[in-house]
């Protein structure tokens, strides 16, 4: 089937499109990468909506959006392949947008946003082994280019020690080094945490630098790609795969797997949920749960525990 040719825009709607991006951004700490994905998610449903009514949605036409619009739009993806988890991230979008539209004209969206997201089994990278963890480090330490090695080998095990988001590593810059016992990290939502980070990391990253062609420098990042910019998450990725493919791993051996390998494993040696929680950077524990694969009664134990009327 061929998709219907694209309807512009309404001036209004790009104008308070461009506001609530502007806002997500600043307000609510949104990085490039998520901005980038609400704005699809939102123009694909007012691009929806332009064919489903026969012309541009306006602020005005929004505010009279009902439930069966919501159905409509989520039939519309699902027929054209889009999955149950992309579905539900692209209504979320649409809802904060059609939210904060109605906080901002006085609109009452209740109905249209009380449309029911689809329900889909959450996939996490399963965790590595610390035999398969340690292996994939001495795998990706065998790169022809010494530095490289080097590199990846930080990254890699500052992943499997502290639990760090490949982007939170990515994001880390000179000035951050040389590290203490803990590093002070911002992650999703502007949060900040403490996460440890063993002397093994220290010691790695010391050896990096060391060879590294680009030297350290406070205001530089502190991961360097081939031409000395900052690392991307990409080539990290890629030296996991060349890593796993020699080792005969699963395709869920990603550097994510890493971080959720660092959780299972000081979940199996005993560590607490809600100290988990905190080194993770979850704003809920329920995401914990998951994480970990957790069971309803230890969930419910760690709340009974920590709860003052518990």
């Amino acid at each position: 089937m061929t998709a219907p040719a694209l309807l512009a825009l309404a001036p209004a709607t790009s104008h308070a499109l461009a506001r609530w991006l502007d806002t997500e951004a600043s307000t609510r700490d949104r990085s490039d990468h998520t901005i980038t994905a609400y704005q699809s998610d939102v123009i694909a449903f007012l691009h929806f909506l332009g064919h489903h009514h026969g012309e541009p949605a306006t602020p005005n036409s929004l505010g009279t959006l009902r439930q069966a619009d919501m159905r409509a739009f989520s039939a519309s993806e699902r027929a054209r392949g889009l999955g149950a988890r992309s579905l539900a991230r692209r209504q979320s979008a649409v809802r904060s947008f059609l939210r904060w539209l109605s906080d901002r004209e006085g609109y009452d969206l209740s109905a249209a946003l009380s449309a029911r997201s689809p329900k889909y089994a959450r996939s996490l990278p399963r965790p590595l082994t610390p035999d398969q963890a340690q292996d994939t480090l001495a795998q990706v330490g065998l790169h022809d280019t010494p530095w490289i090695a080097a590199r990846d080998t930080a990254v890699l095990t500052l992943l499997w020690g502290s639990g760090l988001r490949i982007s939170e590593a990515m994001a880390l810059n000179g000035s951050d080094w040389p590290f203490r016992e803990a590093l002070t990290i911002r992650g999703k939502g502007g949060r900040e945490r403490q996460v440890p980070v063993l002397p093994v990391a220290r010691q790695a990253i010391a050896a990096y630098l060391e060879l590294c062609p680009w030297g350290h420098r406070a205001d530089q990042p502190l991961f360097r790609g081939m031409r000395g910019k900052r690392l991307s998450g990409d080539a990290v990725a890629g030296a996991m795969r060349k890593a796993r493919a020699s080792l005969g791993l699963p395709a869920t051996a990603t550097p994510h797997a890493l971080r959720h390998s660092f959780a299972t494993h000081l979940l199996s040696a005993g560590g607490d949920l809600r100290t988990i929680q905190e080194l993770l950077g979850h704003a809920s524990l329920s995401t914990t749960q998951v994480y970990t694969g957790v069971d309803d009664a230890q969930l419910m134990a760690v709340y009974r525990s920590a709860h003052p009327r518990g």
